[in-house]
């Protein structure tokens, strides 16, 4: 996550420093300082405001106190000088002292708060006897390169949207804010080249390094890294991309004059070693795992016990941020917190910023909030321990992995050092010493935390916590579950009881009924359209009178009329779904070759000019379901759960609905399908009956939004306008 300072500063380079790279080449190493000169040899180059690059650095390692050096005096001084310390990720309290170097390229991160244009030099300095080993004068003109921002992600479709795109470098593409319904079966980050995107591109890693399709996004902040040797130069925009059905939910173009800093590794704020690809639930680990207690991913150097031993607190600074693990001795229905003092100087619950997780076995997902506690009460909606999502803040911290292992959760998040939002959050000082505060308690029906916990800091506790200093040590063992952590129940086993597996929604049926309504909406998961038809779905389909694409029952030589209201912009094929009447399973007529085509017979919706060229006529204005946050369909037992969870979104001031009136004929086959003209797998079944069919008793009125679970004598003793849908 970058800071509100570092964002500051960005906008100020992008209104004023519109002439990037006139003064100094850029090369690949970034802008060229100088040499090195005497006992020391390199090239130094300035990467961007917060990080140097040395070339091929020599050093005899002879100085027994020696140091890169750095100031803003007119040379070098003993007096006005600040220690870059080098390795970045050295041990211990103290930077380590230079030792030999032969012909090493060394990357040195500028402490926080020192930038590169404030500087005049750099010097290889002993401390001890104020000796200056060679050193490199910096241009007055130096213009360091800078991150680049972007506008938003178009939105296209599945709810996608974000804050300006930024390039931190020649490989890292930071999307602030992104939302994301996470709908789509096989969607991906994907760049290539030209005037849009298309599917001739290239996947590229999400947040966490991996090639797993895309969940879903609730305003979280992001970096991805873009694969291989490919950088920046040489694409021309960054999509949201489905590639099975070849659709973008949304883009970014990539500009060619993009003066920005050359990808050496100096802008992984959320390093690789964070992430294991996996987050596992308690029936995905047993007490033999390598990682469990709290041994996940990257060993931390930094640790200390609260709550009486039950919780473990580890910690390791990075640009702007700060890593945080918390381990701790709880139930499944509880969670822990631990955050910033709402006081300085003392342990104060009133006012602090904490973040709270905890294990959802409802879900069997970890989870890391951000709350404010403002009152000493469970939320009520304005005050108390409340989420700051939900008093009009957003989640500031970023979950990174969680398990739990015999009865001790642990979860890892990152969160800025800055206060992103200043109503609700709280500066960790870039030096020195914070209050912190930490609770252990039960969650509320709403898996919320109550603020009376079982378990908290009291006031005559002072734990106080420097983020950024390394080697404090004081948990000598990973947090172990305590003796009586038995009573708590073994850990339950992998079921593979049909009770506890995911259940399918029951068909949603329409009959008697010969105007029909035809929207688009989410597909829901593994409950709706793929385990309903057996048919994969890009991630939309019909909604016909607000079903979820119900069997219709029509007769022949009966007159039906649509109404689509599927989105009518040909250029934007996300909102351009014209419906139309075939006997083809799949649909998708616009898009397929003439051979194919003549493969399947359409009944209703499709004309053809004097060429012969097809062409849809049933392309409304666009009225569409969407997610209130992600995709619910795991946590929806039936669809009218489902549609809880769901919004209708319709264009302001559109157009009437496109009608499309259709005389089913006589020897109209038995199954036929209403589908989308330019999309393969939107639609479902039309039965085909004979004049006085007798609708059979619907079986999933529970299905409707209206509906509930209906014995077969409450159904027939239903008025005919309820029964008839």
């Amino acid at each position: 996550m970058m800071s509100l300072k570092i964002i500051q500063l960005i906008v100020l380079g992008a209104t004023f420093g519109c002439c990037w790279g006139q003064k100094t080449e850029m090369s690949k190493y970034g802008r060229y300082i100088g040499d090195l000169a005497r006992d020391v040899s390199g090239q130094v180059y300035a990467v961007s405001d917060e990080v140097l690059f040395i070339k091929g650095f020599v050093y005899g390692g002879t100085g027994p106190d020696a140091f890169f050096w750095t100031g803003n005096s007119s040379r070098p001084s003993p007096i006005q000088g600040t220690i870059i310390p080098y390795p970045a990720d050295y041990q211990g309290k103290e930077p380590p002292v230079l030792g030999r170097y032969d012909n090493k390229d060394v990357l040195l991160k500028l402490p926080l708060g020192v930038k590169v244009r404030d500087l005049r030099w750099l010097s290889v300095w002993c401390r001890r006897f104020a000796v200056d080993f060679g050193s490199v004068l910096f241009p007055a003109d130096l213009d360091p390169p800078k991150p680049r921002i972007l506008s938003e992600f178009k939105r296209l479709a599945h709810g996608l949207r974000s804050g300006s795109v930024t390039i931190l470098d020649a490989k890292t593409i930071y999307i602030p804010n992104l939302h994301y319904d996470g709908a789509a079966p096989d969607a991906f980050f994907w760049v290539g080249s030209g005037t849009e995107p298309n599917a001739q591109g290239i996947k590229v890693p999400n947040e966490l390094g991996d090639f797993n399709v895309l969940r879903g996004y609730q305003g979280e902040d992001i970096e991805i890294q873009l694969p291989g040797d490919l950088t920046v130069h040489d694409i021309s925009w960054l999509s949201l991309w489905c590639i099975r059905f070849k659709e973008n939910f949304g883009h970014v173009m990539i500009p060619k004059d993009l003066d920005v800093p050359p990808a050496l590794g100096q802008n992984q704020l959320t390093p690789a070693w964070w992430y294991q690809p996996t987050t596992k639930s308690p029936s995905e680990v047993d007490s033999t795992d390598a990682t469990a207690g709290g041994g996940q991913g990257h060993e931390f150097d930094s640790c200390i016990q609260l709550l009486n031993g039950r919780m473990q607190v580890q910690w390791e600074a990075i640009l702007e941020g700060v890593i945080i693990r918390l381990s701790a001795r709880m139930d499944e229905n509880e969670y822990m917190s631990f955050g910033i003092s709402g006081a300085e100087g003392k342990t104060q619950m009133i006012g602090a910023d904490v973040t709270v997780a905890y294990y959802n076995s409802d879900d069997n997902k970890f989870y890391a909030d951000d709350y404010i506690l403002n009152a000493k009460a469970q939320c009520d909606g304005s005050n108390g321990a409340c989420p700051d999502s939900r008093i009009g803040g957003r989640n500031d911290v970023s979950m990174l992995y969680g398990q739990r292992v015999n009865g001790v959760t642990t979860v890892a998040y990152q969160r800025s050092l800055d206060a992103k939002e200043a109503k609700f959050d709280q500066v960790i000082p870039p030096v020195g010493r914070v209050n912190v505060i930490a609770a252990i308690g039960p969650l509320n029906s709403r898996k919320e935390a109550n603020y009376h916990s079982t378990d908290r800091t009291g006031s005559q506790e002072d734990h106080r916590i420097d983020f950024t200093s390394r080697g404090v040590n004081q948990c000598p063992t990973l947090l172990a579950p305590e003796d009586k952590s038995e009573a708590h129940g073994p850990l339950p086993s992998p079921t593979t009881s049909t009770e506890n597996a995911i259940q399918p929604w029951k068909p949603n049926v329409i009959f008697g009924k010969t105007e029909l309504r035809a929207r688009i909406g989410p597909t829901g998961g593994k409950r709706g359209y793929t385990a309903i038809t057996g048919q994969p779905s890009w991630g939309l389909a019909w909604y016909i009178n607000d079903l979820l694409i119900p069997e219709i029952y029509v007769e022949r030589g009966e007159t039906y009329t649509f109404l689509v209201e599927g989105g009518n912009d040909p250029l934007n094929s996300a909102r351009w779904h014209p419906l139309y009447i075939t006997d083809s399973l799949q649909g998708g007529y616009g898009q397929k070759t003439d051979a194919q085509q003549r493969e399947q017979r359409v009944f209703a919706g499709v004309e053809f000019d004097p060429s012969g060229f097809p062409f849809p006529t049933a392309a409304g204005s666009l009225c569409e379901w969407k997610h209130k946050t992600v995709d619910k369909w795991a946590e929806s037992e039936t669809f009218e759960d489902y549609t809880k969870t769901l919004i209708l979104e319709c264009e302001s001031g559109r157009e009437q609905p496109a009608n499309l009136t259709w005389t089913v004929p006589l020897d109209a086959p038995k199954t036929l399908y209403y589908q989308c003209y330019t999309h393969n797998s939107l639609g479902w079944k039309i039965n085909v009956e004979d004049r006085g069919f007798q609708p059979p008793v619907p079986q999933s009125a529970a299905s409707s939004p209206i509906g509930s679970r209906f014995s077969l004598l409450a159904v027939l003793l239903l008025p005919l306008s309820v029964l008839f849908l």
